[in-house]
């Protein structure tokens, strides 16, 4: 009887095991050289915030997305120099715009000449222009025309669209951090865990709701920033997501799943998840993902404030 049980146990945990094994992630970043925080941008304090981003990600695919506009006090060089470093780290660089314009408030024509104006500097870390495009805030058309006339632009200029369906606040989290790295840091290491407790809910809500909409388990794809924050989480991020069953991939592979083909036909000035837009285009009933702590909100209202 007791050989029985054991044998029962253990095909339990090779069938969790292998569950657990189904779930892919590819890591996407944006907003390079730094984004989400204010903290220093100078080319030695850049260097050692990317180095220490980075340094755990070697070996697993990433790909980070620019804004060379946010780089000007760095001159070409020094931009350069920052974007040799995620190359060096095996990582590959897409296209943020030049100055991360919000397409719901900038005329289409504007945003398109912002996007062409960031692309040589990539192009030239790169060695050949950039294959995939990251809509600032997520925003990819107030409405019906202006939708359809980027989409159209991307295609004439060999774009393909970067979706997320891992979207989160950790821009919040990050802003919050960095000045209470210089002042306080226990608040520092309280906004640390929080970060990582909401990221892990993140993951959680979104395998479900993934599962409701699409009908299985598919390739997530993760957005977060090049923020301080996430340079020193960035070892327990992935902890994390070994720890829910994750493999890395590529963002070439995670689309290659059908999932990214389900039909998307929102428009609006909202910027989220692609499995809520796949979702608002079946018509399911809406689910928001987990909110922020109040107070890392509440903390971030207030830096926005002063600001």
């Amino acid at each position: 009887m007791i050989r029985i049980l054991l044998f029962l146990i253990s095909l339990e945990l090779i069938s969790l095991a292998a569950f657990a094994q189904q779930h892919q992630v590819a890591i996407t970043i944006d907003d390079l050289p730094r984004g989400g925080d204010n903290g220093p941008r100078d080319l030695a304090s850049l260097r050692a915030m990317t180095a220490k981003l980075l340094d755990p990600l070697r070996g697993i695919p990433v790909i980070g997305f620019v804004n060379a506009g946010r780089a000007e006090a760095l001159g070409d060089s020094g931009l350069q120099n920052i974007l040799k470093l995620w190359l060096d780290h095996g990582a590959t660089l897409g296209n943020h715009t030049w100055s991360h314009p919000d397409l719901n408030t900038v005329p289409l024509a504007d945003y398109e000449a912002d996007l062409l104006r960031g692309e040589p500097a990539i192009t030239q870390a790169l060695g050949a222009r950039p294959v995939y495009f990251r809509h600032p805030f997520l925003h990819a058309g107030k409405d019906d025309a202006t939708r359809r006339g980027l989409e159209g632009f991307l295609a004439e200029h060999h774009y393909r669209i970067a979706p997320v369906t891992l979207d989160n606040s950790d821009w919040m989290f990050a802003a919050a951090y960095a000045p209470a790295l210089m002042t306080n840091p226990v608040l520092a290491a309280r906004v640390r865990a929080a970060y990582l407790a909401y990221m892990d809910s993140i993951f959680a809500f979104f395998e479900q709701r993934g599962r409701e909409v699409v009908g299985r388990d598919f390739p997530q794809t993760l957005l977060i920033h090049a923020s301080q924050l996430n340079a020193d989480a960035m070892p327990d991020l992935l902890a994390m997501m070994r720890r829910r069953g994750y493999r890395f991939v590529s963002l070439d592979d995670a689309l290659k799943d059908d999932a990214y083909r389900l039909p998307d036909e929102y428009f609006g000035t909202g910027g989220f998840s692609w499995i809520h837009r796949w979702s608002k285009t079946k018509g399911m009933p809406p689910k928001g993902e987990p909110d922020e702590p109040a107070w890392i909100a509440e903390a971030y209202r207030k830096l926005r404030t002063v600001q």
